[in-house]
């Protein structure tokens, strides 16, 4: 990562649970600026994951690689998009970090922008329901 000192996020600070987007991973205590959870799981080459029609939990690393997250001891997979996101995807290398962007309170939701070609594919169809697009539909 950075050189900033940064910690991870303890696995026990972390909930799984139900959000407006299906499954989505709470923090149960304060999260700090800065810490980070690492999204895991296997090293593909991108051809292989072009081939994988409909499969959400790929994350790209480069124009070679791919990380298949969908294992489910991969706890960043349940991270979901937001338009108003309290984290960011951070690469170093062949490591994908997601990290908070700002003190997180226990309770709350962890969230990223998934990026345009995810968005566009994936949620646009469908309506994003990130709490930030939520509300605007309200209005």
């Amino acid at each position: 990562m950075s050189s900033r000192r940064t910690t991870p996020i303890p696995t026990s600070h972390l909930k799984v649970k139900r959000s407006r987007a299906g499954l989505g991973l709470f923090a149960t205590a304060p999260i700090t600026k800065g810490e980070y959870i690492e999204y895991i799981g296997t090293i593909i080459p991108n051809k292989e994951a072009e081939t994988m029609v409909g499969a959400r939990y790929l994350f790209e690393i480069n124009a070679r690689w791919t990380i298949d997250g969908s294992t489910r001891k991969n706890l960043a997979r349940y991270i979901n998009h937001s338009c108003a996101p309290n984290c960011e995807s951070v690469q170093n290398g062949k490591h994908i970090y997601i990290k908070a962007i700002k003190n997180v309170p226990a309770g709350t939701e962890l969230a990223y922008d998934y990026g345009t070609e995810y968005f566009d594919e994936f949620i646009k169809p469908k309506g994003c329901v990130c709490p930030k697009c939520s509300s605007s539909r309200k209005s």
